[in-house]
């Protein structure tokens, strides 16, 4: 009895903690940040046609609902439940919840209308309908704790900015990157701590801000790296340009592999806040990474400081992408070679 309870236990564990968090990954994947990247080709370009798709894929109700149909599925259910998932993911993500918001609407909502999908002779009022009304009344509940839960993380970095530099560069650059991995929204919570009102010439907030968008870089470049043993060019990409949310499930199953880009942005956070000074913009800049290029455009924009600066870009190009792929890659070969990461621990299916 109690050797099939662990199996039941271990079934719905990857159900819901892999297979879940992959599919959920994709669907924000496909939506707002490959919208992200398509809005920073219309703004390099001033071509309208890309702004405007972007602003599409990037609408709270479209990344909800496609978060939702991702899930359910990745869950493998009935068409009707994968349909009506949509909805669920809207409510979850628009209610304050964002990726993870979407995420609890979604799985509760497609597990029990799954229960009665192909069971009755009314599937098509009965099944949206149970679907729609739990896993909305999740996203519902839910979502003003999760959007309280990232305005504290927003607090507490705030609070960080006060500390001493090369502190204050550990914990705003490592809790940042985490954020960007993790089903939260770290451009939320940079929106929150690097508030526009607040910001003045040489203030320690637009420092902050840099240093963040160094930590979420380390994520998204060091997770794009060190698994190019797995995932070769296609996932280079996506992970480099797209994100590292991608690599959430097999985080949950192999946690060493979050190593090698945390180490690389405690490394580097003290010395973007220190020694090689680098500052962002206010909101979302600080809080995207490399996905489409945002994070270091927001550094060039408000570094240049209305002319052209090498120094400056240098200093982007090695605090954003050079060193977070070079301490990663080093830290992660060591950590292969020491066979605490193993062959196919990171490998994503794309």
């Amino acid at each position: 009895m109690g050797k099939k309870g662990d199996n039941i236990f271990a079934r719905l564990a990857k159900r819901w903690f892999i297979d879940a968090f992959s599919a959920m990954a994709l669907g924000v994947f496909a939506t707002l940040l490959i919208g992200t990247i398509i809005g920073q080709i219309g703004s390099w370009t001033g071509v309208e046609f890309f702004t405007r798709l972007s602003n599409y894929a990037k609408n709270g109700y479209v990344v909800g609902g496609a978060i939702g149909v991702a899930i359910a599925t990745g869950l493998k259910a009935k068409p009707l439940v994968i349909f009506s998932a949509a909805v669920c993911g809207a409510v979850g993500y628009v209610e304050g919840g964002g990726p993870i918001g979407a995420y609890l609407a979604a799985l509760v909502g497609a597990e029990l209308s799954q229960l009665i999908a192909g069971k009755t002779r009314f599937d098509i009022l009965l099944v949206p309908s149970v679907s729609l009304i739990t896993g909305g009344a999740v996203g519902i509940f839910t979502g003003p704790y999760i959007d309280r839960f990232c305005d504290w993380i927003g607090m507490e970095l705030g609070a960080a900015m006060g500390l001493h530099p090369v502190l204050m560069g550990i914990i705003v650059s490592v809790v940042m990157g985490l954020a960007l991995t993790a089903p939260i929204s770290s451009a939320a919570i940079a929106v929150v701590v690097f508030d526009a009102s607040l910001f003045t010439e040489g203030s320690s907030i637009a420092l902050a801000a840099g240093v963040a968008t160094v930590g979420c870089c380390c994520q998204m470049v060091g997770f794009a790296v060190s698994s190019w043993r797995e995932n070769g060019f296609s996932g280079f990409l996506a992970q480099g340009l797209g994100t590292s949310m991608l690599q959430i499930s097999n985080i949950v199953k192999h946690p060493l592999i979050l190593i090698p880009p945390t180490l690389a942005s405690a490394i580097l956070g003290p010395i973007a806040a220190t020694l090689l000074t680098v500052e962002n913009g206010a909101g979302v800049f600080a809080g995207m990474g490399t996905c489409g290029l945002v994070g270091p455009a927001g550094m060039w924009m408000y570094m240049m400081n209305g002319g052209f600066d090498w120094f400056a870009l240098l200093k982007i190009v090695l605090m954003c992408l050079v060193l977070p792929a070079v301490l990663s890659l080093v830290i992660s070969e060591g950590m292969r070679r020491a066979g605490w990461i193993k062959k196919g621990d990171m490998y994503l299916e794309l």
